[in-house]
């Protein structure tokens, strides 16, 4: 850029100066500048924006020293006859420049690293793509200003052996707009952190060579018709006004923006389609995401395909699995009594299944058309022909939809065809997802209706438990008037609990809520306890800590605390340890249940332990240590378990003292 000021301040002093040997001079040296600015811009275009632009020093080495040693080859030749100085009078006053041999073949190698400079930078832009393209853009249209200008007065030079002064100023002008436009590239994006790979496709194909060699075409031939008309005195100031056309026009023409709108003004004002497809795909989305259930769907559907296409009877049939046939959907022109009785047989349902694409009635020659055909009678004998469209979604074949009566009966072109396939699939996609959602939500029914069942009988199997126990030591203790007084007091509180259980029926059908109160732990606990009364096999060890009253649900702690009890118990098998503790410690009431019996496996600890109907229990039902958890959860509690293969299990519970 140092040298282009240095260019431009050379070009300056030769229109200020009335000497012609100071003209002489200063175009020179100008001459000596541009020398050296082919190379470092060929250097600069071979590097900017480029990350692997080694590869491509390394490949244009040659090149770029022919770049800065050819001009110097030239200097010896300053002293010989360089440039001569004419004045002319018309059709203005001004200096002509008339070069000589080594001038001119100067000119033949600036002309040429001009053009290498241009294709390079036409690689890295055609390269870039996306944001990349967008932060290069006027930095590269910049240059391609200057040096484009550049082309332009060399070939002036070329084809005159010499040119006036004042094509001086094009320069300076071209070098005055890529300087703006290359300080807009850098306020708008900077100019560092930029990274293009060219592919070899483009290494190998250059607009640039192909506008360079039409243009020395055409210049070769305007400038013969301009010296047979004279000339021009204004051809300067005309050139310059050209290059400011085609910088704006460059600068519109990279415009994506621009191009966008180009298209858009196409599309809407030029090759306006029959149908607005923006306003008939709103329209559609807007019905049928407000109907919640077929019969609306399809009324709704029927309605806008009618108003789309000035159909007057539009009739939807959808598929019945259960009866593999066609049944009546909506119509704008008949009622289901009307069509009760008009219905197409299975093996004929079976072939017009495999038809997926809209289709012509009144020609089909398929056994079905012929039946669909007295089924699908218009109103109107001037309508037209009747069209079927298949309500298709992926592989699935939902039903169809048939046109007939068209206002003016005129027929349906290949764009119509189209939006019809278009519309069907949308028709088919919400029929599918009604369907699907009435799926899902029976399905959630069901195992909403599961988990209730199993909370259930999980808590009924517990207390049955307790009441087989007592039942089995019933015969052996029954003398024994203290435990038929215990027995009796463990039936009413199992009667209890069960008509407890009960009344949470209707709870459990919606969530787990919690109804909390102050209780003591322990004795809860102790009750939980009587579970294993009467086990003499049971080994039970029993330390219960003084605790704090605890706010929480009594009745559902129970239930954790005596299927925590059973669980052990059923691990031991005939006999076995049961250690029962409690202990409280930082606003925290634990408990531990261990046990010595079988234990569980790491995986089932890892992946089933705490999941609804996953269970080691032969007859068990795998609710109840998921219930268990959801309930010590709902307190803000936690529970931890180990446990080891053949040698026993232990939970750990804890619970906030007001949770």
């Amino acid at each position: 850029m140092l040298l282009f000021a240095l260019e431009s301040a050379l070009t300056g002093m030769s229109f200020s100066t009335a000497s012609a040997e100071r003209v002489a001079l200063w175009q020179t040296l100008g001459l000596l500048v541009k020398s050296l600015l082919s190379g470092v811009w060929l250097c600069f275009s071979l590097t900017y924006a480029r990350g692997n632009y080694q590869e491509f020093l390394a490949r244009s080495r040659f090149i770029l020293v022919a770049a800065f040693l050819l001009p110097i080859a030239l200097l010896p030749a300053l002293y010989a006859p360089f440039i001569g100085i004419l004045v002319y009078a018309r059709p203005a006053p001004g200096w002509w420049i008339a070069f000589g041999g080594p001038a001119s073949a100067l000119n033949v190698i600036l002309l040429i690293f001009t053009i290498l400079i241009l294709m390079n930078l036409e690689r890295t832009f055609r390269s870039a793509v996306g944001t990349m393209r967008w932060r290069i853009k006027f930095l590269v249209l910049g240059l391609g200003i200057v040096f484009g200008a550049r082309i332009y007065t060399r070939t002036e030079a070329l084809l005159f052996s010499g040119q006036s002064l004042a094509l001086a100023g094009v320069e300076t002008g071209s070098l005055l707009i890529g300087s703006t436009l290359m300080a807009i590239a850098y306020f708008r994006s900077d100019f560092g952190d930029v990274d293009v790979y060219p592919s070899r496709a483009v290494l190998h194909t250059s607009l640039t060579v192909l506008l360079t060699a039409g243009y020395l075409f055409a210049v070769g031939v305007l400038a013969q018709i301009v010296a047979r008309m004279g000339g021009s005195g204004n051809f300067q100031i005309e050139a310059l006004l050209v290059l400011l056309a085609i910088v704006l026009l460059a600068v519109l023409l990279l415009s994506d923006r621009f191009q966008r709108s180009v298209r858009q003004l196409l599309s809407r004002h030029f090759k306006r389609p029959q149908y607005d497809f923006r306003e008939i795909w709103r329209r559609f989305t807007h019905h049928m995401s407000s109907a919640l259930d077929e019969p609306t769907l399809c009324t709704a559907a029927a309605k806008s395909v009618s108003s789309t296409f000035n159909a007057l009877s539009v009739t939807i049939w959808l598929y019945d699995e259960s009866s593999d046939s066609l049944v009546f959907g909506a119509s704008t022109s008949k009622s289901q009594h009307d069509t009760s009785r008009s219905t197409l047989n299975p093996s004929l349902v079976a072939e017009l299944r495999h038809v997926f694409q809209p289709f012509n009635l009144e020609k089909a020659k398929q056994s079905w058309a012929e039946l669909l055909r007295k089924i699908s009678i218009g109103h109107f004998p001037e309508g037209g022909d009747r069209i079927g469209v298949p309500l298709t979604s992926g592989d699935r074949w939902l039903g169809l939809i048939v046109l007939a009566d068209r206002v003016g009966g005129s027929g349906y072109t290949f764009e119509e065809y189209d939006l019809l396939d278009c519309i069907g699939d949308q028709i088919a996609a919400s029929l599918l997802n009604l369907r699907l959602s009435a799926e899902l939500m029976l399905g959630k029914e069901r195992e909403v209706f599961q988990a209730i069942s199993a909370f259930f009988v999980h808590d009924l199997k517990n207390t049955a438990s307790t009441l087989n126990l007592m039942l089995q030591n019933l015969p052996v203790h029954f003398d024994n008037p203290a435990f038929r007084e215990d027995a009796l007091r463990g039936i009413g509180k199992t009667a209890h609990r069960i008509n407890q259980l009960i009344e949470r029926l209707s709870v459990l059908r919606r969530k787990l809520e919690l109804k909390p109160a102050e209780c003591d732990f322990n004795e809860l606990v102790t009750e939980a306890l009587e579970t294993l009364n009467g086990a003499s096999e049971v080994e039970l060890i029993k330390e219960l800590k003084p605790l704090p009253k605890l706010l929480a649900d009594r009745e559902q702690l129970h239930s954790v605390v005596t299927n925590l009890l059973l669980n052990a118990r059923d691990a031991i098998g005939s006999k076995g340890r049961v250690t029962v503790r409690t202990d409280y410690r930082d606003d925290w009431i634990a408990l531990s249940i261990a046990d010595d019996g079988c234990g569980m496996t790491p995986a089932f600890l890892k992946d089933s332990l705490f999941r609804p109907f996953q269970t080691t229990k032969k007859k068990g039902l795998g609710i109840g240590m998921f219930q268990s958890k959801m309930i010590i959860e709902a307190h803000r509690g936690n529970i931890q378990v180990k446990s080891e293969l053949g040698v026993g299990t232990t939970f750990h519970v804890r619970l906030p003292l007001k949770s």
